[in-house]
């Protein structure tokens, strides 16, 4: 299945400060909230919290390592949201689809790309490329939201990929 790709930031220089100031908060009792962030919300499954500060576990995965219907079904499966997500986490482990992220050049622009926002849109704690899989350990700051943050890696790295593997399409 290949070595996964473990990492920390080593460099003091690459931690974000975030300001002690109420970001999104209303000036007077009559401003609306301006935050960019969303706290909790959810787009029909698992739910997430968008706010300053938190640390975030965040998992994205290649396209083809869990079909859409398995996604689906495995969400629907009884027991509590902890179990249902060991399910989907042990389905990921197995190693389904082309596993693109095993091949080193591939890795590293993922590795690349979550590093190059470090310190400046999150604080990257850790991180593991699997074969189909990436995980993530980040503190978000005030200025970039969780999915924006996501989207970015996503789009870029799947560009980068597309391109080493002279192909087009979901990554």
């Amino acid at each position: 299945m290949g070595t996964p790709l473990l990492g920390a930031p080593t460099s003091p220089s690459a931690f974000l400060t975030v300001a002690d100031e109420d970001v999104g908060a209303p000036n007077s009792m009559n401003d609306a909230p301006t935050s960019i962030h969303k706290l909790w919300h959810s787009r029909g499954y698992l739910p997430h919290c968008d706010t300053p500060g938190l640390l975030q576990s965040i998992t994205f995965r290649l396209a083809d390592s869990l079909p859409g219907d398995v996604l689906t079904r495995l969400l629907q499966e009884e027991g509590d949201e902890v179990s249902r997500l060991k399910l989907i986490e042990k389905f990921l482990d197995a190693g389904h689809g082309a596993c693109w992220l095993k091949q080193a050049a591939i890795a590293n622009i993922v590795e690349d790309a979550l590093l190059h926002g470090d310190g400046k849109h999150y604080r990257l704690l850790a991180w593991c490329v699997m074969p189909n899989h990436v995980h993530v350990l980040i503190e978000t700051g005030a200025e970039h939201s969780v999915p924006k943050i996501v989207q970015g890696w996503k789009s870029y790295t799947a560009r980068l990929i597309n391109q080493h593997l002279g192909r087009k399409g979901s990554v």
